[in-house]
Order: C-alpha cells, then structure tokens, then sequence
C-alpha cells in the first residue's frame, strides 16, 4: 500500500540525547549544531530524579534560545509509573516549544496509537496547535522490530524511526562489539525498510565510546552507507563528526546534479531510461539516490532547486 501523502519530514543528520535532569547539559545543548535535541526523562535520569527533571526541562524548553533546532523530550516507558506524569506535565508546562516526543521500548502500533490519542486530549485540554507535537519511536525491543511496519504507520504524528542497538542488544542478549558491521543487521535494516515504506525518517543509534570520534565517523558513514538520515549523539563532541558525515559535499551535490540533468535530458530527447555518464550507467534507479541527495541539499541552503531542475515530489 502507499503511504499516505503527508509533509516532508525535517531533515535530522544529528538527534543530541542529553539527560533532562541537568541545567547545565541542556544549557549546552541548546548551544550545540544538532539538528534536533533530545531531552532524556528515561534512561539518562536516576528514579530519585525523575519528577523534579521534568520541571528542570519546561524551564530549559520555556527559556533557552533553541533557535535553528528541534526539541523532543524522550518519556519513560509506556508501562512505567513515570510515563504518564512525564506527558501531562510536559504538554502542560512547555508544550508550545516541544517539537517532537520520543517514545521508548514500543512494541506494538497499538502503543503508538493511544500515546497519539493521549496528545490530541491534551493539546485540547491546554489550547495547542493540534499535531503540534510530533513522534519519532525507537526501534529497541525485539517485539518493535517485528511490527516496525505496523508501528511505523501507526499514527499521522509520526515522523521517524530510530534504531536503539543497546536496548535491543539486551532485549535479544546479543553482545554488541565496537564497529558494529554485522551487529544486529536484520533489525538495523528492518527499522530502515519500515521507515522509508511509511515515508518516515530513519535514525542510527548510539555509539557509546563518545570519545572515540574516529570510531563515531566511522559507524556514522555505515550507516549513512545504509541509507540512514542520520544518528544519535549522546555527547555535543560527536555533534560536527556526525553532521559532517550527513552532509552532501560540494562534490557530491555537483556530481548528483549532473546525473539527474543528463537523465532528464536524454529522456526528454532521446526518450533514453539509460545513459552512460563518466563510465557509469545512470537510470532511474540510480538517479532516484541522487534527487535525494540534492534534496537534503537544497534544504541545508547547500543548493539552488534552479540548478537541478524541479524537486521530485517526493522525499522522505
């Protein structure tokens, strides 16, 4: 089935996850070139600490300059006794300045659904823009994978899926090792298939030595290989190594432009479905790989839409 026709998701080379319970890491967030901010309530917050973080993050959300960024919020888990709390309190107190809520350990698409209905109550409740509030969910537990499709479509709030290796790595008892070629394969592609066939984002996890920032840009140019929007950070230093990563270069936008530009011209012309450009074939296999790439182009400010011909309708 298509999916349904829906707005052209932002783009995220970097999500930054930083504990909600700090001032000072949020201050520092804020000031980071991440594309999207995600204030953590759930696994970077002790218990002790878990209803006063939530006031710590409406006042980060209400006060800091977020300017040239997303924020989200991740919760605790739907079936934990923080979740609802979390919501309420959030919604209520910064609800205006939140961009997305970050749902983890899902499982299934009916999950998705009542989180989305929950929204919709409360946005009424507090005089919000309806759908103001978006949702990305991660991929971590090894019921998500198998109804990531399901999952995926659940909701018109979604936005993206991202792939939680450590959460599902403990879930399955697989042992995650640094380089993470062959790591858990099957569900990193799958939450990628799910994500691109409901005209979703799709986010690599976490790499956990964040002080490695070699091994940081290598797993970030695997996944961006993979097809992968972007990636998680869980520190600011791993924020220009991944976005360097998720850019197209000035090269690659040239390179992209002609592709696209001498496929359109020979069909027109020629009415040709191949060429041959520089030793290489070009189709419309290949070129549909280009026209994504200049479309994250043009929306980075990279590239001209007047130099490679009209946008295609329809990028994820």
């Amino acid at each position: 089935m298509t999916p349904p026709e829906r707005d052209l998701a932002p783009y995220r080379r970097c999500e930054l996850v930083t504990p909600a319970s700090s001032d000072r890491m949020l201050a520092k967030a804020s000031r980071s070139g991440a594309d999207l901010v995600v204030a953590d309530l759930e696994d970077g917050v002790s218990p002790s600490q878990k209803e006063e973080s939530r006031q710590t993050l409406v006042r980060a959300a209400n006060e800091l300059d977020w300017t040239g960024k997303a924020l989200a919020f991740r919760a605790n888990g739907l079936h934990t006794p923080w979740f609802l709390d979390d919501l309420l309190e959030l919604v209520k107190g910064a609800g205006r300045n939140l961009d997305v809520l970050v749902l983890p350990k899902v499982r299934s698409p009916e999950e998705v659904g009542f989180v989305a209905r929950l929204l919709d109550q409360l946005e009424r409740k507090f005089s919000l823009p309806s759908r103001g509030i978006a949702l990305e969910v991660l991929i971590e537990t090894a019921s998500g994978v198998l109804a990531a499709d399901q999952i995926a479509r659940a909701s018109d709030r979604m936005r993206g899926l991202i792939f939680g290796l450590y959460d599902l790595s403990g879930d399955l008892g697989t042992q995650v090792t640094p380089g993470w070629a062959l790591d858990l394969s099957y569900a990193r592609q799958r939450t990628l298939v799910c994500a691109r066939a409901a005209g979703l984002l799709a986010l690599d996890g976490i790499t956990a030595r964040y002080q490695d920032l070699e091994l940081t840009h290598q797993e970030s140019e695997n996944a961006r290989r993979l097809g992968f929007d972007g990636k998680w950070a869980i520190h600011p230093g791993q924020v220009p190594v991944i976005q360097e990563v998720f850019t197209p270069t000035p090269e690659e936008l040239e390179t992209a432009a002609r592709k696209v530009q001498a496929y359109r011209e020979a069909g027109v012309s020629q009415g040709k479905g191949a060429l041959a450009l520089d030793g290489e074939m070009v189709d419309e296999a290949t070129v549909r790989f280009e026209e994504r790439r200049l479309a994250l182009g043009r929306r980075l400010g990279l590239f001209s839409p007047a130099r490679d011909g009209p946008a295609p309708e329809r990028v994820a």
